[in-house]
């Protein structure tokens, strides 16, 4: 299930806003607000709330322009985005999958930083030619900030803003843009890009131990240089612990790929998966099918022919007491919906289809044939079976 709502698309990239963006958003307007209050004395209350307003407006639009450098790059080179997501720690695109070779790794990690470069350098010359200071504000740096109008302080706050996340994701912590540059690098003098992947992540987990105890510090009064001390700490902690977390999953993803490249749907799919009639009432499918087996998920029938996919989250969606009712053709997805896979699709590919569609199973169709069911339990099952050779230092894709 997703959280947070679809705030429009761009470029054919749906854009959504998580829920926990409007928690940092509230966090950097109430800052803005309180600073430029406080730098502006001469500034009525509603000036100073209204340029913190759209200025973390625009901030979030800089951080969209950033991953949009990576999304449309990515695209470029067939590589599918469907959505970009702006959350807690800024932004993320959705990238189906890594690029192929470690040049386009390099181009595609290198752009977001850049375009947030571009971007702040752009923004602190526009307000360098618009500044226009008191004659009494050269040399005094109180005097020189109250002298600067609410478009100029906008522009350099923001200009500011963008070449410091330009400079932070240039850090070498995977999955940062500056991990996945060195990981482009590793990859290149290594051809093995799990290696790649394994040594940039755990470079990547040691940054995230290093902010992490940086955060933890200045919280006990420590000064460290650039980040001062205090209770910031604790968000600069936050960030270390959710890189961490970042750099785990992204070499575990890796690995599942690895593991699972090559290897065919037909392999690993159900084949004689349980059918249930479209015509059958819901309280016989509940009765006959979902209570004597621990299937949730059942390939509907009509005539011969597959029509579509009844789960038991489709019977949780109506009344019980509609059940007698109610038929299973009612309630099901019909085939025209449905995201399928071939007997011979990739079972990668098969698993990049479950996650993105955020389901337990994939019905196996050949010619408008269902020839079987493709469950995550499944995928899982192959890959618990094979997962101490593909977690060995330096594999190669197991053979099987």
């Amino acid at each position: 299930m997703h959280r947070g709502f679809e705030a429009g698309r761009l470029f054919g990239i749906r854009i959504r806003i998580d829920w926990s963006w409007l928690i940092v958003f509230t966090l950097i307007t109430w800052s803005l607000g309180s600073s430029f209050s406080e730098m502006h004395p001469g500034w009525s209350p509603a000036t100073s709330w209204v340029v913190a307003v759209v200025a973390a407006v625009l901030f979030f639009g800089s951080v969209l322009a950033h991953e949009l450098a990576h999304s449309l790059f990515a695209r470029s080179r067939g590589v599918p985005v469907r959505v970009i997501t702006l959350f807690l720690f800024g932004g993320v695109s959705n990238i189906e999958r890594d690029p192929d070779t470690p040049r386009s790794e390099f181009i595609m990690a290198i752009l977001g930083p850049l375009t947030s470069f571009v971007i702040g350098g752009l923004l602190l010359l526009l307000a360098s030619m618009i500044v226009r200071t008191s004659p009494g504000s050269i040399g005094d740096p109180v005097a020189f900030v109250q002298s600067l109008g609410p478009v100029t302080t906008a522009l350099i706050w923001l200009g500011s803003v963008n070449i410091f996340l330009a400079v932070f994701n240039m850090v070498p912590g995977f999955p940062l843009d500056g991990g996945r540059v060195l990981r482009s690098i590793l990859w290149a003098a290594t051809g093995n890009l799990v290696r790649a992947t394994r040594y940039a992540s755990f470079i990547g987990q040691g940054v995230a131990w290093l902010l992490i105890l940086m955060g933890i510090a200045m919280v006990f009064g420590v000064q460290v240089p650039f980040f001062g001390s205090g209770f910031g700490g604790l968000w600069l902690a936050f960030i270390g612990w959710f890189l961490h977390n970042a750099a785990t999953r992204s070499y575990q993803q890796i690995v599942v790929r690895d593991i699972l490249e090559g290897v065919m749907v037909g392999r690993m799919a159900i084949a004689d998966a349980p059918t249930v009639a479209g015509d059958a009432s819901v309280e016989a499918l509940v009765h006959e099918h979902i209570m004597r087996t621990d299937d949730h998920a059942f390939p509907v029938m009509s005539d011969g022919r597959f029509v579509g996919l009844v789960t038991l989250g489709d019977v949780r969606s109506i009344d019980r007491d509609e059940w007698h009712a109610t038929s299973v053709t009612d309630i099901m997805t019909p085939l025209a919906e449905l995201e399928t896979v071939s007997t011979t699709t990739d079972a990668a590919t098969a698993l990049m289809k479950l996650v993105a569609k955020d389901v337990r199973q994939l019905p196996v169709v050949d010619g408008g044939r269902l020839v079987g069911l493709l469950r995550r339990r499944d995928l899982m099952r192959w890959l618990q079976f094979h997962s101490d050779r593909g977690l060995h230092e330096g594999m190669g894709r197991p053979r099987t």
